[in-house]
Protein backbone atom coordinates (compact mmCIF):
# COMPACT_ATOMS: atom_id res chain seq x y z
CA UNK A 1 0.00 0.00 0.00
CA UNK A 2 1.28 3.43 -0.55
CA UNK A 3 1.97 5.99 1.98
CA UNK A 4 -0.80 8.71 -0.01
CA UNK A 5 -3.02 8.63 -3.13
CA UNK A 6 -2.38 9.64 -5.63
CA UNK A 7 -3.33 13.31 -5.04
CA UNK A 8 -4.92 15.23 -8.35
CA UNK A 9 -5.73 19.41 -7.77
CA UNK A 10 -8.37 20.92 -9.62
CA UNK A 11 -9.43 24.42 -10.17
CA UNK A 12 -10.21 27.41 -12.22
CA UNK A 13 -8.94 30.79 -12.14
CA UNK A 14 -9.34 33.56 -14.08
CA UNK A 15 -6.54 34.78 -16.51
CA UNK A 16 -4.98 37.16 -13.54
CA UNK A 17 -5.34 33.81 -11.56
CA UNK A 18 -7.93 34.52 -9.30
CA UNK A 19 -10.22 31.76 -7.80
CA UNK A 20 -13.28 34.36 -7.08
CA UNK A 21 -14.41 37.69 -6.16
CA UNK A 22 -15.67 39.08 -2.91
CA UNK A 23 -19.17 39.37 -4.02
CA UNK A 24 -21.56 36.95 -2.02
CA UNK A 25 -22.17 34.46 -4.95
CA UNK A 26 -19.87 32.40 -5.69
CA UNK A 27 -18.13 33.30 -9.13
CA UNK A 28 -18.63 30.52 -12.01
CA UNK A 29 -15.38 30.65 -13.66
CA UNK A 30 -15.86 27.09 -15.76
CA UNK A 31 -18.09 26.23 -18.61
CA UNK A 32 -20.06 23.55 -19.16
CA UNK A 33 -17.71 21.63 -20.83
CA UNK A 34 -15.52 22.45 -18.05
CA UNK A 35 -18.06 21.38 -15.65
CA UNK A 36 -18.26 17.98 -17.54
CA UNK A 37 -14.28 17.45 -17.40
CA UNK A 38 -14.90 17.75 -13.14
CA UNK A 39 -17.35 15.66 -13.39
CA UNK A 40 -15.26 12.82 -15.06
CA UNK A 41 -12.30 13.32 -12.98
CA UNK A 42 -14.66 12.80 -9.57
CA UNK A 43 -15.42 9.54 -11.59
CA UNK A 44 -12.68 8.62 -11.22
CA UNK A 45 -11.69 9.41 -7.78
CA UNK A 46 -12.28 7.30 -4.91
CA UNK A 47 -12.35 10.66 -2.64
CA UNK A 48 -12.69 14.14 -3.19
CA UNK A 49 -11.28 16.82 -0.70
CA UNK A 50 -12.48 20.35 -0.25
CA UNK A 51 -10.94 23.02 2.58
CA UNK A 52 -13.62 24.19 5.07
CA UNK A 53 -13.65 27.80 3.95
CA UNK A 54 -14.90 25.95 0.84
CA UNK A 55 -17.86 24.51 2.52
CA UNK A 56 -18.81 27.69 4.32
CA UNK A 57 -18.40 30.38 1.46
CA UNK A 58 -19.85 27.41 -1.67
CA UNK A 59 -21.61 24.58 -0.44
CA UNK A 60 -20.89 22.21 -2.45
CA UNK A 61 -22.59 19.11 -2.95
CA UNK A 62 -19.33 17.38 -4.31
CA UNK A 63 -21.19 14.39 -6.42
CA UNK A 64 -21.10 13.19 -9.72
CA UNK A 65 -23.69 14.62 -11.73
CA UNK A 66 -23.63 11.69 -14.54
CA UNK A 67 -26.18 9.21 -13.92
CA UNK A 68 -24.53 7.14 -16.25
CA UNK A 69 -21.22 7.70 -14.47
CA UNK A 70 -22.41 6.93 -11.10
CA UNK A 71 -23.78 3.63 -12.85
CA UNK A 72 -20.54 2.65 -14.17
CA UNK A 73 -19.25 2.76 -11.07
CA UNK A 74 -22.12 0.89 -9.17
CA UNK A 75 -21.19 -1.87 -12.09
CA UNK A 76 -17.26 -1.76 -10.91
CA UNK A 77 -18.15 -2.68 -7.32
CA UNK A 78 -17.99 0.79 -5.90
CA UNK A 79 -20.58 3.65 -4.52
CA UNK A 80 -21.87 5.92 -6.90
CA UNK A 81 -20.58 8.87 -5.95
CA UNK A 82 -16.83 9.13 -4.35
CA UNK A 83 -16.35 9.99 -0.11
CA UNK A 84 -16.37 13.48 1.19
CA UNK A 85 -13.24 14.56 2.96
CA UNK A 86 -12.62 18.32 4.72
CA UNK A 87 -10.13 19.48 6.82
CA UNK A 88 -11.24 22.14 9.61
CA UNK A 89 -8.76 23.59 12.11
CA UNK A 90 -11.94 25.53 14.00
CA UNK A 91 -14.63 22.60 13.00
CA UNK A 92 -17.27 25.40 12.92
CA UNK A 93 -18.50 23.76 9.54
CA UNK A 94 -22.58 23.75 9.82
CA UNK A 95 -23.89 20.06 9.95
CA UNK A 96 -26.73 20.93 7.52
CA UNK A 97 -24.69 21.69 5.03
CA UNK A 98 -25.02 19.85 1.78
CA UNK A 99 -21.28 18.47 2.12
CA UNK A 100 -23.20 16.63 4.96
CA UNK A 101 -26.50 16.45 3.90
CA UNK A 102 -26.05 15.58 -0.77
CA UNK A 103 -25.13 11.68 -1.53
CA UNK A 104 -24.81 9.00 0.78
CA UNK A 105 -21.01 8.60 0.44
CA UNK A 106 -19.22 8.13 3.58
CA UNK A 107 -18.19 11.92 4.93
CA UNK A 108 -14.59 12.67 5.99
CA UNK A 109 -13.66 15.40 9.03
CA UNK A 110 -9.98 15.96 9.67
CA UNK A 111 -9.45 17.96 12.43
CA UNK A 112 -6.38 19.03 15.54
CA UNK A 113 -9.47 18.98 17.46
CA UNK A 114 -11.78 16.85 16.11
CA UNK A 115 -15.49 18.82 16.48
CA UNK A 116 -17.58 16.84 18.70
CA UNK A 117 -20.84 18.33 16.79
CA UNK A 118 -20.07 16.56 13.84
CA UNK A 119 -19.78 13.27 14.95
CA UNK A 120 -23.73 12.63 13.67
CA UNK A 121 -23.20 13.46 10.13
CA UNK A 122 -19.43 12.18 9.10
CA UNK A 123 -16.60 10.58 10.75
CA UNK A 124 -14.25 12.61 12.70
CA UNK A 125 -10.53 11.81 12.77
CA UNK A 126 -7.82 13.94 14.70
CA UNK A 127 -5.65 14.74 12.53
CA UNK A 128 -2.23 18.06 12.89
CA UNK A 129 -1.41 18.10 8.79
CA UNK A 130 -2.09 17.42 5.35
CA UNK A 131 0.90 14.55 5.36
CA UNK A 132 -1.34 12.96 8.24
CA UNK A 133 -4.54 12.87 6.63
CA UNK A 134 -3.17 12.06 2.95
CA UNK A 135 -1.49 9.05 5.05
CA UNK A 136 -4.65 7.72 6.57
CA UNK A 137 -7.02 7.83 3.43
CA UNK A 138 -4.60 5.98 2.04
CA UNK A 139 -4.95 3.25 4.77
CA UNK A 140 -8.83 3.56 4.37
CA UNK A 141 -8.30 2.50 0.47
CA UNK A 142 -8.13 6.12 -1.09
CA UNK A 143 -5.78 5.76 -4.12
CA UNK A 144 -7.23 8.27 -6.14
CA UNK A 145 -7.53 11.76 -4.19
CA UNK A 146 -9.29 14.81 -6.01
CA UNK A 147 -8.79 17.81 -4.28
CA UNK A 148 -11.27 21.03 -5.64
CA UNK A 149 -9.93 23.52 -3.32
CA UNK A 150 -9.90 26.09 -1.33
CA UNK A 151 -7.28 28.18 -2.29
CA UNK A 152 -5.30 27.27 1.02
CA UNK A 153 -4.94 23.91 0.61
CA UNK A 154 -4.18 23.81 -2.75
CA UNK A 155 -1.21 26.54 -1.73
CA UNK A 156 -0.58 23.90 1.35
CA UNK A 157 -0.56 20.58 -1.06
CA UNK A 158 1.83 22.39 -3.33
CA UNK A 159 4.59 23.74 -0.96
CA UNK A 160 4.46 20.82 0.64
CA UNK A 161 5.22 18.48 -2.61
CA UNK A 162 2.00 16.06 -1.34
CA UNK A 163 0.02 17.26 -5.12
CA UNK A 164 1.14 14.76 -8.02
CA UNK A 165 -0.82 16.35 -10.85
CA UNK A 166 -2.38 19.75 -11.21
CA UNK A 167 -4.93 20.39 -13.50
CA UNK A 168 -5.60 24.04 -14.27
CA UNK A 169 -8.69 25.25 -15.76
CA UNK A 170 -8.45 29.17 -17.24
CA UNK A 171 -11.36 31.22 -17.81
CA UNK A 172 -11.35 33.82 -20.32
CA UNK A 173 -11.89 36.72 -17.73
CA UNK A 174 -9.84 39.24 -15.48
CA UNK A 175 -11.13 39.73 -12.37
CA UNK A 176 -8.62 42.17 -10.37
CA UNK A 177 -10.29 42.17 -7.43
CA UNK A 178 -7.24 42.40 -4.77
CA UNK A 179 -8.90 41.17 -1.97
CA UNK A 180 -9.82 38.42 -3.72
CA UNK A 181 -8.27 34.90 -3.41
CA UNK A 182 -5.79 33.74 -5.94
CA UNK A 183 -3.95 30.63 -6.92
CA UNK A 184 -0.79 30.68 -5.31
CA UNK A 185 1.43 28.17 -4.02
CA UNK A 186 5.46 26.67 -5.37
CA UNK A 187 5.45 22.97 -6.12
CA UNK A 188 7.93 21.12 -4.75
CA UNK A 189 9.76 20.24 -8.29
CA UNK A 190 9.55 21.93 -11.98
CA UNK A 191 5.72 20.80 -13.15
CA UNK A 192 5.89 19.25 -16.49
CA UNK A 193 2.89 20.12 -18.84
CA UNK A 194 1.50 17.31 -19.68
CA UNK A 195 -1.69 18.63 -22.28
CA UNK A 196 -3.32 21.99 -23.02
CA UNK A 197 -7.04 21.77 -23.87
CA UNK A 198 -9.54 24.09 -25.14
CA UNK A 199 -12.92 23.99 -24.02
CA UNK A 200 -14.82 26.33 -25.70
CA UNK A 201 -13.12 29.30 -24.38
CA UNK A 202 -11.40 27.89 -20.80
CA UNK A 203 -8.29 26.29 -21.34
CA UNK A 204 -7.53 23.45 -19.12
CA UNK A 205 -4.10 23.22 -18.48
CA UNK A 206 -2.54 19.48 -17.45
CA UNK A 207 0.80 19.66 -15.07
CA UNK A 208 2.97 16.60 -13.94
CA UNK A 209 4.02 17.61 -10.37
CA UNK A 210 5.73 14.43 -8.92
CA UNK A 211 7.92 11.28 -10.09
CA UNK A 212 5.17 9.25 -9.77
CA UNK A 213 3.02 11.05 -12.08
CA UNK A 214 5.11 11.16 -14.69
CA UNK A 215 6.21 7.93 -14.71
CA UNK A 216 2.95 7.20 -14.79
CA UNK A 217 2.04 9.57 -17.92
CA UNK A 218 5.31 7.93 -20.18
CA UNK A 219 4.29 4.70 -19.15
CA UNK A 220 0.32 4.80 -20.06
CA UNK A 221 2.05 6.36 -23.57
CA UNK A 222 4.67 2.86 -23.49
CA UNK A 223 1.14 0.74 -22.94
CA UNK A 224 -0.23 2.41 -26.06
CA UNK A 225 2.68 2.20 -28.38
CA UNK A 226 2.21 -1.20 -27.52
CA UNK A 227 -1.25 -1.35 -28.75
CA UNK A 228 0.10 -0.55 -32.12
CA UNK A 229 1.88 -3.96 -32.63
CA UNK A 230 1.02 -6.65 -35.37
CA UNK A 231 -0.83 -9.24 -33.70
CA UNK A 232 1.99 -12.35 -32.76
CA UNK A 233 1.11 -15.89 -31.30
CA UNK A 234 4.77 -16.29 -30.21
CA UNK A 235 5.77 -12.82 -28.64
CA UNK A 236 4.28 -10.03 -26.25
CA UNK A 237 2.98 -6.88 -27.93
CA UNK A 238 5.07 -4.41 -26.21
CA UNK A 239 5.55 -0.76 -26.33
CA UNK A 240 8.40 1.87 -25.29
CA UNK A 241 9.07 5.17 -24.55
CA UNK A 242 12.61 6.81 -24.15
CA UNK A 243 12.32 10.28 -22.17
CA UNK A 244 15.02 12.70 -21.16
CA UNK A 245 16.06 13.74 -17.62
CA UNK A 246 13.99 17.04 -18.20
CA UNK A 247 10.82 14.74 -19.06
CA UNK A 248 10.87 15.19 -22.85
CA UNK A 249 10.33 12.30 -24.94
CA UNK A 250 13.69 11.06 -27.54
CA UNK A 251 11.75 7.98 -29.38
CA UNK A 252 9.35 5.76 -29.13
CA UNK A 253 9.17 2.45 -30.55
CA UNK A 254 6.83 -1.00 -30.50
CA UNK A 255 7.22 -5.05 -30.66
CA UNK A 256 7.19 -5.81 -34.72
CA UNK A 257 7.86 -2.28 -35.80
CA UNK A 258 10.12 -2.97 -38.34
CA UNK A 259 10.51 -6.54 -38.25
CA UNK A 260 9.20 -9.75 -37.01
CA UNK A 261 11.60 -9.99 -34.29
CA UNK A 262 12.10 -6.68 -32.60
CA UNK A 263 11.32 -5.68 -29.25
CA UNK A 264 9.72 -2.72 -28.30
CA UNK A 265 13.18 -1.10 -26.44
CA UNK A 266 15.29 -2.59 -29.37
CA UNK A 267 13.11 -0.71 -31.99
CA UNK A 268 13.29 2.46 -29.69
CA UNK A 269 17.06 2.23 -28.98
CA UNK A 270 18.22 1.85 -32.71
CA UNK A 271 16.52 5.22 -33.44
CA UNK A 272 18.35 7.24 -31.20
CA UNK A 273 22.79 7.84 -31.72
CA UNK A 274 24.78 5.75 -28.99
CA UNK A 275 26.65 8.55 -28.69
CA UNK A 276 23.44 10.78 -27.36
CA UNK A 277 24.29 13.12 -23.99
CA UNK A 278 20.74 12.79 -23.18
CA UNK A 279 20.99 8.67 -22.72
CA UNK A 280 22.91 9.11 -19.63
CA UNK A 281 20.38 11.12 -17.76
CA UNK A 282 17.16 9.42 -19.48
CA UNK A 283 14.22 7.12 -18.64
CA UNK A 284 12.93 4.14 -20.38
CA UNK A 285 9.44 3.29 -19.80
CA UNK A 286 8.21 -0.28 -21.26
CA UNK A 287 5.04 -1.73 -20.54
CA UNK A 288 6.66 -4.89 -19.97
CA UNK A 289 9.89 -5.86 -17.91
CA UNK A 290 12.90 -5.56 -20.10
CA UNK A 291 13.86 -9.00 -21.39
CA UNK A 292 17.02 -11.18 -20.19
CA UNK A 293 16.45 -14.11 -22.16
CA UNK A 294 15.39 -14.30 -25.76
CA UNK A 295 15.10 -16.33 -28.70
CA UNK A 296 14.91 -14.63 -31.51
CA UNK A 297 18.17 -12.76 -30.56
CA UNK A 298 21.55 -12.88 -29.16
CA UNK A 299 21.22 -9.39 -27.13
CA UNK A 300 18.32 -8.88 -24.80
CA UNK A 301 16.57 -6.10 -23.99
CA UNK A 302 18.03 -5.27 -20.58
CA UNK A 303 21.40 -5.80 -22.19
CA UNK A 304 21.05 -3.41 -24.76
CA UNK A 305 19.86 -0.90 -21.91
CA UNK A 306 23.08 -1.48 -20.39
CA UNK A 307 24.47 -1.04 -23.03
CA UNK A 308 22.58 2.36 -24.12
CA UNK A 309 23.93 3.77 -20.62
CA UNK A 310 20.13 4.50 -19.54
CA UNK A 311 19.84 4.59 -15.93
CA UNK A 312 16.53 4.01 -15.20
CA UNK A 313 13.75 1.55 -16.14
CA UNK A 314 10.11 1.56 -15.45
CA UNK A 315 7.95 -0.63 -16.30
CA UNK A 316 4.14 -1.97 -15.81
CA UNK A 317 3.81 -5.85 -16.14
CA UNK A 318 6.42 -8.23 -14.70
CA UNK A 319 6.96 -10.55 -17.78
CA UNK A 320 5.24 -14.07 -17.52
CA UNK A 321 7.31 -17.31 -17.99
CA UNK A 322 4.79 -17.94 -21.29
CA UNK A 323 7.81 -18.37 -23.28
CA UNK A 324 11.25 -17.60 -21.22
CA UNK A 325 12.01 -17.24 -17.65
CA UNK A 326 13.86 -13.74 -17.43
CA UNK A 327 14.98 -11.99 -14.88
CA UNK A 328 15.09 -8.64 -16.52
CA UNK A 329 14.68 -6.56 -13.15
CA UNK A 330 16.92 -8.22 -11.35
CA UNK A 331 19.67 -8.24 -14.03
CA UNK A 332 19.41 -4.36 -14.56
CA UNK A 333 19.34 -3.71 -10.71
CA UNK A 334 22.33 -5.96 -10.06
CA UNK A 335 24.32 -3.49 -13.10
CA UNK A 336 23.31 -1.08 -11.08
CA UNK A 337 20.64 0.78 -12.92
CA UNK A 338 16.91 1.99 -11.10
CA UNK A 339 14.00 0.13 -12.22
CA UNK A 340 10.27 0.68 -10.84
CA UNK A 341 7.54 -1.17 -11.22
CA UNK A 342 4.42 0.59 -11.77
CA UNK A 343 1.50 -1.95 -10.63
CA UNK A 344 -1.37 0.16 -10.92
CA UNK A 345 -0.98 -0.53 -14.79
CA UNK A 346 -0.56 -3.98 -15.29
CA UNK A 347 -4.03 -4.56 -15.99
CA UNK A 348 -3.39 -2.34 -18.76
CA UNK A 349 -0.42 -4.10 -20.17
CA UNK A 350 -1.74 -7.45 -19.65
CA UNK A 351 -5.02 -6.74 -21.59
CA UNK A 352 -3.11 -5.82 -24.74
CA UNK A 353 -1.78 -9.28 -24.51
CA UNK A 354 -5.10 -11.04 -23.94
CA UNK A 355 -4.98 -12.98 -26.36
CA UNK A 356 -1.94 -15.13 -25.01
CA UNK A 357 -3.18 -15.80 -21.77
Amino acid sequence: MTSQPYTLLSCAVSIDGYLDDTTPQRLLLSNEADFDRVDQIRAGCDAILVGANTIRRDDPRLVIRDPARRAARVARGLPPNPLKVTVTAAGDLDPGSRFFRVGTSEKLVYSPSPPAGLASVATVVAADDLRTVLADLAGRGVRRLMVEGGATILAELLAEGLADELQLAIAPRFVGDPGAPRFTGVPGRAPLLASVTNLDGVVVLRYLLSQAAVDRHWLEAAIGEARRCPPAWTAFSVGAVIVDAAGREIVRGYSRETDPHVHAEEAALAKVDPADPRLAGATIYSSLEPCSLRKSRPAPCATLIRAAGIPRVVYAWREPTLFVDGRGAEDLEAAGVEVVQVPELVDEARAVNAHLL
